[in-house]
C-alpha cells in the first residue's frame, strides 16, 4: 500500500509501485513512473518523462525531470532516469534531456547531495557521489564510482573516466581520465585515486600497473603521440589498463595533464 500526504497531488496517469511513499505539498506529473519502495519527501517537483527506480529516496524541495535549460528546447518529450537505491538530497535539480539525446540519466546506488544539479543530456554512471552544489554542465558523461568534491563545477561535454576523483572547489573545464586524482588550479593530475581503488578491492598489483602506466603518460620520455603505443605494448593484455587507453583514444577534448 502506498502513503500519499493528503496535501500532495499526484496526476491518476503516474505509474506508482508499491510501497511508495510521497511527501506534504509534493506534486508528481503525468508521464511519470516510480519504482517499489521509493520514498519522496515534501515539496518535490517530479515533471513528466520521470524514470525513477526501486528504492530511491528524494528529500525536501527537489526537482526531478524539469525543463532543461536549453534554448533550443521546444517541450518534446524527453526522459529523466534514475537508477535503483539512489538517494537525491534536498534541492537537487535534475533536467531531463534535449532533442540531441532525449535523456539524462543517474545510474543505480548514487548519492546526490544537497543543491548538486545535473543538466540536460548527462550520463552519470553507478555509484557516484556528487557533493554538496557540484553544478554538472550538459552532455556531460561520468562512468562509474567517481567522486566529485563539493561546490565543483564541470563544464558541458567534459568525460570523466570509472573510479576518478576531483577534489572539491576546483573548475572541471578538460577530461578526466579514469582512476585517478584531480586537484588544484588550473585542474591537474595529483596522481592515482589509491585510497578509493583499495576500498573497492583493487590489489596492490593492480595499482601498480595502473601508476606505472600514468608514470609513462604523463612523464616526458616519450612524445605524447606515440605513448599509447607504448603503454599497451608494455602491457598488452591488461583491462585496467585498456580502459585508459580506450579513453584517451576516443577523447575530443582536452584533457587533464600534469
Amino acid at each position: 500500500m502506498n502513503k500519499i500526504h493528503p496535501s500532495a497531488i499526484v496526476h491518476p496517469d503516474a505509474k506508482l509501485g508499491d510501497e511508495v511513499e510521497v511527501g506534504a505539498f509534493t506534486f508528481i506529473e503525468a508521464n511519470v513512473e516510480i519504482g517499489n519502495g521509493t520514498k519522496i519527501g515534501s515539496h518535490v517537483g517530479i515533471y513528466d518523462g520521470a524514470r525513477i527506480g526501486n528504492n530511491v529516496k528524494i528529500y525536501q524541495g527537489a526537482s526531478v525531470s524539469n525543463f532543461p535549460q536549453d534554448l533550443k528546447f521546444a517541450g518534446e518529450e524527453t526522459f529523466f532516469y534514475i537508477g535503483d537505491n539512489t538517494t537525491i538530497r534536498e534541492f537537487v535539480t535534475l533536467h531531463k534531456g534535449t532533442t540531441a539525446t532525449r535523456v539524462s540519466r543517474v545510474g543505480s546506488n548514487c548519492l546526490l547531495m544537497a543543491y548538486s544539479h545535473i543538466a540536460h543530456d548527462c550520463q552519470i554512471g553507478n555509484n557516484c557521489i556528487l557533493a554538496n552544489a557540484v553544478q554538472i554542465g550538459g552532455h556531460v558523461h561520468i562512468d562509474d564510482w567517481v567522486i566529485i568534491g563539493g561546490v565543483t563545477p564541470v563544464h558541458q561535454f567534459v568525460k570523466i573516466g570509472m573510479h576518478a576523483m576531483i577534489g572539491g572547489g576546483f573548475r572541471t573545464t578538460v577530461d578526466i581520465p579514469p582512476y585517478v586524482l584531480a586537484a588544484g588550479e588550473p585542474l591537474q593530475y595529483s596522481g592515482l585515486n589509491v585510497i578509493g581503488l583499495r576500498r573497492r578491492g583493487f590489489s596492490n598489483e593492480q595499482i601498480y600497473k595502473l601508476k606505472d602506466a600514468y608514470s609513462i603518460i604523463f612523464g616526458k620520455r616519450y612524445n605524447f603521440a606515440d605513448v599509447l603505443k607504448v603503454v599497451e605494448e608494455k602491457y598488452p593484455e591488461d583491462d585496467l589498463v585498456k580502459n585508459i587507453l580506450n579513453f584517451f583514444s576516443d577523447r575530443t577534448r582536452a584533457v587533464l595533464k600534469r
